[in-house]
């Protein structure tokens, strides 16, 4: 079997075991090819070749290459479950990737809008979305979910029609690894959706449509770069560093819980996050706004 081989048969794991999200496979695929083009090229052909060495030469010249260090990262770990796997599947004689380790990249703060700004950009939505147009309304919806219930845009996307509880006043999502939870969902959020159920989608809807909760002006569930698209223009006016993307609402979301007194245990809930490590990012950022108002305010600072 030569590595080729093998990696098609990880992947071909991986898509049965349907732990993975269409993105992440993605990912695994693209990483998992560079390593599979590398080792062609330096003519590993055979498993028994593709030893630590092996592994630990394409590591440095990936890392060589210049790569952003989360995408080394990732590529690393990707090389790690498909040692893990084959070692498991008695396809190679050790798992010669366990022992390797990513570099450490620098945490960066995520951008997050003010509580006026977030309060700013939603005004603007419920202004045009009371003009009655059903892709305004469904706008107006998509952005109160996201900044209400700290959701990512695949959660949203994927979402039906019943995962809405209007009396708990909460919604049932699916996230990472098919893990499914339940959020709360607050009282603006809900107003916008009941309106965009009543007046927007009855519009927007065709056979194509099924129990999608959000769909698109063809009629088909809602596509995630429809949303990144539409978030980045409601985010424009607003200066800041990093991107404007769908994501900087689900940070503002978790900063804003944060900085009002929620516990980190109860956002790291909310979010979905396996590993409070993940969830404690945000707890830099509020102290960060407060080092911050420090700076400007106190005469000693």
């Amino acid at each position: 079997m030569t590595p080729r081989e093998l990696v098609a048969r990880y992947l071909d794991h991986r898509q049965a075991s349907r732990t993975l999200s269409a993105a992440s496979l993605a990912a695994y695929e693209a990483d998992l090819g560079a390593f599979v083009e590398f080792c062609e090229r330096e003519k590993v052909s055979g498993l028994d070749e593709c030893d630590r060495e092996v592994m630990r030469q394409w590591v440095w010249e990936q890392a060589e290459s210049g790569l952003a260090a989360s995408t080394l990262k990732r590529r690393i770990s990707s090389l790690r479950g498909l040692s893990h796997w084959a070692h498991s599947a008695n396809l190679l004689p050790t798992d010669a990737a366990a022992s390797l380790h990513p570099p450490k990249s620098p945490r960066k703060l995520p951008r997050v809008l003010s509580a006026g700004q977030a309060e700013e950009a939603l005004a603007s939505l419920h202004d045009r979305a009371s003009t009655g147009d059903p892709s305004a309304l469904r706008d107006w919806a998509i952005v109160e979910l996201l900044y209400s219930s700290a959701l990512r845009v695949g959660e949203v996307c994927g979402a039906d029609v019943g995962a809405v509880d209007f009396h708990q006043q909460t919604m049932t999502v699916v996230g990472k690894g098919n893990k499914e939870r339940v959020v709360p969902v607050g009282r603006p959020a809900l107003h916008a959706i009941s309106q965009y159920l009543e007046k927007g989608r009855p519009v927007l809807f065709t056979e194509a449509s099924g129990n999608a909760l959000f769909v698109g002006t063809r009629g088909k569930r809602i596509n995630p770069r429809t949303v990144y698209d539409l978030v980045s223009r409601v985010l424009e006016p607003y200066p800041g560093a990093g991107p404007r993307g769908a994501h900087t609402l689900r940070h503002t979301a978790a900063t804003h819980l944060l900085d009002n007194g929620a516990d980190l245990r109860s956002v790291q809930e909310l979010l979905g996050h396996s590993s409070i490590g993940t969830t404690e990012l945000y707890t830099h950022v509020s102290i960060e706004r407060l080092r911050n108002a420090y700076r400007l305010a106190h005469p000693r600072a």
